[in-house]
């Protein structure tokens, strides 16, 4: 068909011809392909061996440079503190710990209600056995955000640990003073019964059911009861028994 105007026609591209239809010898399936992809990824060579600073002063130039490098990043945008606890850990990791400790402050100064950002400071002063460090950490933590369970938890364990336990009794009253969840409560019979303070336990349950007034709970009450009674019963046969 001739153009109009003078335009040239537009050739169509070719299309290259298979010339052998054949199917190949070797089938290859979707499953071997995926098989040799994952195989080729674990060929992948390991990363070279870190490094070891010991010239004082390359140190304090690489210190320099990575301390730059996160205040750079905490300068962008402050409030993602996962910027500001990698920086933390880096100080930890270079045995800087009252670095990391002006980085967390710095950080809560900046979002002081991040729960993850308390954990991490007091799981660093426990992690180097700073105890006092990490009981004032859980003191503040607790006092600020009264209504993390996470902090009450793991407050009382570590007195506990720590055998302090009059300390860890006192952390379990101020939190009831909140009128936790019921398995706070329940956390704090079963720390009284592991030290045989039942008549302490009982104290506790009748406050538990008042706060949590449910019928199981009630149940639960009575059940403690009921097994106490029988504990004595069978105590005071035992030591009557050789007698009679």
């Amino acid at each position: 068909m001739a153009s109009l105007g003078g335009e040239r026609p537009q050739k169509m591209p070719k299309v290259a011809k298979v010339k052998n239809k054949a199917p190949a010898e070797i089938q290859i399936t979707a499953e071997q392909l995926l098989r040799e992809a994952k195989e080729r990824d674990l060929e992948i060579l390991p990363p070279p061996p870190k490094q070891k600073i010991s010239d004082p002063d390359e140190l304090a130039d690489y210190q320099l440079r990575k301390r730059k490098s996160f205040e750079d990043d905490i300068r962008k945008n402050r409030l993602v503190i996962s910027n500001w606890i990698k920086y933390a850990q880096w100080e930890e990791s270079q045995k800087q710990l009252q670095r990391a400790r002006s980085v967390y402050e710095r950080a809560l100064d900046v979002e002081h209600r991040n729960i993850t950002l308390w954990l991490k400071y007091t799981e660093m002063e426990m992690r180097n056995r700073q105890v006092n460090h990490a009981r004032n950490l859980w003191n503040r933590a607790v006092t600020i955000l009264p209504r993390a369970p996470q902090f009450w938890y793991k407050y009382t364990y570590m007195e506990e640990m720590l055998g302090n336990i009059s300390g860890a009794r006192q952390v379990f009253e101020r939190w009831m003073e909140w009128e936790p969840e019921e398995q706070a409560w329940h956390t704090y019979i079963n720390f009284e019964l592991r030290y045989k303070e039942v008549d302490r336990a009982r104290e506790i349950y009748k406050k538990f059911v008042i706060v949590h007034p449910d019928v199981k709970n009630w149940c639960k009450y009575a059940r403690f009861e009921r097994s106490e009674e029988r504990r004595v019963g069978k105590e005071c046969r035992s030591r009557w028994s050789p007698y009679h």
